[in-house]
């Protein structure tokens, strides 16, 4: 799915109305019934509703969902803030229908006229819509602050007032705190970012049946994994495959004290489907891993606590086989940073050429000895959460900032960076950015972006290219994310859970 600018979703509006053909008041129409029917199976009609709208055309959609709502015998009170002298056509023309139906609209252009807002009500909030390009003031944000001071449950249609849609807010400006965002056809830009994160709440996308070939055709950076997509990109199994069709893959991972990081990406690896899986790992974890991952080879590091590169004596067949000569490498969970961690790592990326995947101390020591950026292969994926992208690049002022650094240092590298957290943002070597839809706060714990690691390992050694294996491993690990939540709850979850929730169908 595709994230469209301001511009772009004025114009989608106005290419739909040309092309369907559609009246614009019959397309708010349809807007506002959807919005409608969304909060129809949310709230049962004797919820006492207060609705509050603009003079534009978020506020004419404000004055249709209210009618609507009325029709629905929803007990609903309707206050216009009048923060300009002039209203927008279809926003009169939904005034007068409304007012066909109501004895009394409300009026607010001073703060004496804010009513009292109790915790039993709902609030819609139809202030402001996309277009804004300043921030509130006057009276506009009294009510904003009242709405926010309440205890009510808030609705946005669309998105919330006060919130620019694709570039960044002042820390200072007022903004609605919604509960939820219903947002028409495509979500926005400003949703996926975590300094947002209270002025958008629980979002919902709500189709209004747009016009599909504008959006087919638009230019835009930006994406949203939805389930459908994920779907698209998993491969079937032939009948006649067998374990060495699906990648021999080397994961370098473990130290004295982390050797469960080890475990956990060994485990996610195998049940991310690969074929054979070898890890190189310290002496000391040889005994924990070959009787926790019995399905997996052991290639015993000549380090006793640490990895060093070199290989421990007493192996033969296995050790054999040089880094390069497997399908892929994922290195970096638990690894740590000693001097001798730091020259295997310099070994390894000077000696692979095909995509490999890099996380935790990994990124650490590149971002530590900068020079070995130039030896990260082509197409790798990178796995950094925001801290660690910070120690690769640098601090940034904003969200928005953020995103211009992750496609800079993407596209300069070469390399799928997937800068993780809540919608994890995937950035592509040619400067695309695909938001992740799935997961939860409860994959905040120790040792998920091991499993990640292991996902996306398993999915490059089957042969998936990078972007692909990046998408669908991060939708993947956040939906078994939601598996467990739904389960059990997302407090507690464990990596463990995680790596039970993988499924693949």
């Amino acid at each position: 799915m595709k994230i469209l600018n301001v511009n772009q979703i004025r114009e989608l509006d106005q290419s739909t109305i040309e092309h369907e053909p559609i009246a614009p008041i019959n397309l708010m129409e349809r807007a506002s019934l959807a919005f409608v029917d969304w909060f129809a199976r949310q709230f049962p009609n004797t919820t006492p509703t207060k609705l509050f709208c603009g003079l534009g055309n978020n506020g004419g959609d404000g004055l249709a969902i209210a009618r609507l709502l009325l029709e629905r015998n929803y007990p609903i009170e309707v206050y216009v803030v009048r923060y300009a002298p002039r209203e927008s056509d279809d926003f009169m023309h939904n005034h007068r229908r409304l007012k066909l139906l109501v004895e009394t609209i409300h009026y607010v252009e001073h703060t004496q006229d804010i009513p009292a807002l109790r915790h039993n009500e709902v609030l819609i909030d139809a202030i402001l819509g996309s277009g804004l390009s300043r921030p509130t003031e006057g009276i506009v944000k009294s009510v904003i602050e009242s709405i926010n001071r309440s205890p009510a449950t808030v609705v946005s249609v669309d998105i919330a007032s006060g919130l620019f849609a694709d570039q960044p807010n002042e820390a200072t400006d007022t903004i609605i705190e919604p509960d939820y965002t219903i947002t028409f056809q495509l979500p926005k830009l400003a949703f996926m970012l975590p300094a947002n994160g209270k002025f958008v709440g629980d979002w919902h996308i709500v189709d209004i049946r747009l016009r599909k070939r504008y959006i087919d055709l638009a230019p835009t950076p930006y994406y949203f994994t939805q389930p459908q997509d994920a779907r698209l990109l998993l491969r079937k199994r032939e009948r006649y495959s067998n374990k060495g069709s699906f990648g021999h893959a080397l994961l370098i991972a473990g130290s004295y004290g982390k050797i469960g990081a080890a475990v956990l990406a060994a485990k996610a690896c195998l049940r991310s489907g690969v074929g054979l899986l070898t890890v190189q790992i310290p002496r000391c974890g040889y005994d924990v891993l070959q009787t926790a991952v019995p399905e997996a080879m052991c290639r015993p590091d000549g380090g006793a606590n640490v990895l060093t590169g070199t290989l421990d004596r007493g192996i033969s067949e296995i050790g054999s086989l040089t880094p390069a000569d497997y399908a892929t490498v994922g290195v970096g969970p638990g690894i740590g940073k000693a001097p001798e961690t730091l020259d295997m790592l310099k070994g390894l990326l000077r000696s692979i050429k095909k995509p490999m995947v890099l996380d935790a101390d990994a990124l650490n020591l590149i971002a530590e000895n900068r020079e070995l950026l130039k030896h990260i292969p082509k197409n790798s994926i990178l796995t950094p959460h925001p801290k660690e992208f910070e120690r690769l690049t640098k601090k940034w002022e904003n969200d928005y900032e953020k995103l211009d650094i992750l496609r800079d240092f993407a596209k300069q590298h070469r390399v799928v960076v997937v800068l993780k957290g809540a919608f994890s943002a995937i950035a592509t070597p040619e400067g695309d950015i695909h938001f992740n839809s799935t997961g939860n706060p409860g994959l905040s714990t120790g040792g998920t972006g091991d499993v990640l690691t292991g996902v996306l390992t398993a999915l490059l050694a089957q042969n998936y290219d990078s972007v692909e294996a990046a998408v669908l491993g991060v939708f993947a690990h956040g939906l078994a994310g939601d598996r467990v939540a739904r389960q059990r709850g997302p407090i507690g979850m464990t990596a463990s859970d995680v790596i039970d929730a993988l499924r693949w169908e």
